[in-house]
């Protein structure tokens, strides 16, 4: 029962205090996200400047995770971790400190917005390429999906709380207690026990590295397909959470608190979606649910930019979030099992260049758009071409199977995996 029960990689100790110490510190996390967008555009009451926070805070992914993977296959991960979320913890107490202090202003804000997602360049890459040294290669995909519900999980109970605190006592407040939920996931860093990381000796430089991972997405079909389509999902979809102060405000008239609603409702079809991901044993079937996942997530954005009612809308987040969370982590799941280890900082860059990093181009892309033809018009343009991506990718899906299935097989017998009922056969392999 151990090998097949959707908790199974809580079983490794390492993994158990991640665990923990994140699910804290995401709370916090997502009560900022939300009271940020909220001062943004409070401050401002601007669509623009909603986008504008957006790619402020995620270009530098985009631009620096090349380098964020390439030290993430080059030094200790762990290591890496502590000292990412310990800067992360100072930028929100900084920003606090500006908020409470009544001295806060755009500027500040966008500035502190560009400075964590130099941060996060570092830290993503690291964090999901750790996941695998903290489980055995068979509890990977198990480890990967309780990641996502823990980061949803957070995400249920951060916007809801942040909707309260932000109308009772405001934004700052929200800030204040993010920096402190730091301290539980770099005391869970910090009680682990891993081994000495013993870096590949190489004569290559640098350059040479991060070109040597983005040559391997690149020449790889299966790996580039599924980054292509999280490149164009999070370009055109993403963008609909930017832009949900204004869908609170404008749109549904239900202020901050209706914003925590929002995204709560978000965050609960994610969580759902998530824990299907959980109950899986084996990759088989995956790159269906990818290309489904992806249309269903088109669908449902063009259904929220046609709701007017608050709680219409919150019932097509939903299975909007689970839709959304359903694609990207059975995209990860493929990705990391089909590539080599040595390899793995830098394709997980290339995915969190994917995933985060061309957010910010559609949160510009979107604020510019919802300025011009109103938020709602923009978020149906993305759904529709978020259909159109999702059927591209279905119709090439039956001949990346058999490469993906070829390397999912190579890395099991690289990893030495059991051939038990957890690790995928040839044949389940191959429906991928």
């Amino acid at each position: 029962m151990s090998g097949t029960h959707a908790l199974r990689a809580l079983r490794h100790r390492n993994f158990r205090l991640f665990f923990s110490g994140q699910l804290i510190s995401l709370v916090g996390t997502w009560m900022q996200s939300v009271a940020q967008s909220w001062l943004i555009y409070r401050l401002t009451h601007s669509a623009l400047l909603l986008g504008a926070v957006g790619f402020a805070g995620q270009i530098p992914i985009f631009l620096i995770a090349p380098i964020g993977g390439h030290v993430a296959d080059r030094q200790d991960r762990r290591r890496i971790i502590i000292l990412t979320q310990s800067a992360s913890m100072i930028l929100a107490f900084v920003l606090a400190a500006l908020t409470l202090s009544g001295r806060v202003r755009e500027w500040h804000i966008i500035v502190l917005a560009a400075m964590l997602g130099v941060v996060n360049a570092f830290d993503m890459p690291a964090r999901q390429a750790f996941i695998v040294q903290m489980v055995e290669r068979e509890d990977l995909m198990n480890a990967i999906a309780l990641n996502s519900s823990m980061f949803n999980g957070a995400r249920v109970v951060g916007p809801a709380v942040a909707g309260i605190l932000v109308a009772a006592i405001g934004e700052g407040w929200c800030f204040f207690a993010n920096g402190v939920s730091y301290i539980a996931v770099l005391a869970g860093l910090l009680m682990m026990t891993t081994t000495t990381f013993v870096p590949r000796v190489t004569a290559t430089s640098a350059l040479q590295n991060i070109v040597e991972g983005l040559r391997f997405v690149a020449r790889t079909a299966p790996i580039r397909a599924l980054l292509l389509l999280i490149a164009v999902v999070s370009f055109t979809g993403m963008p609909y959470a930017v832009l949900m102060p204004l869908f609170a405000d404008k749109v549904l008239h239900a202020g901050a608190r209706g914003l925590g609603i929002l995204m709560g409702a978000s965050g609960v079809g994610a969580l759902v979606g998530s824990i299907m991901l959980a109950l899986r044993s084996t990759v088989r079937g995956l790159g269906t649910w990818v290309a489904v996942s992806s249309a269903l997530f088109g669908a449902t954005l063009i259904a929220f930019g046609f709701s007017r009612h608050l709680w219409l809308s919150v019932l097509i987040l939903v299975p909007l979030g689970a839709s959304m969370m359903v694609q990207m982590s059975s995209s990860n799941t493929l990705i990391q099992s089909m590539v080599p280890d040595e390899l793995r900082g830098r394709v997980m860059a290339a995915y969190t260049m994917m995933f985060m990093g061309m957010g910010p181009l559609g949160a510009l892309a979107g604020g510019t758009v919802a300025d011009r033809v109103g938020a709602p018009v923009a978020v149906m343009i993305g759904g529709v071409i978020t259909i159109i991506a999702s059927s591209v990718f279905s119709i090439r899906l039956p001949v990346l199977r058999g490469p993906a299935r070829a390397m999912i097989l190579a890395q099991q017998q690289a990893g030495g995996d059991p051939a038990d009922e957890t690790t995928p056969t040839g044949a389940e392999a191959s429906e991928s």
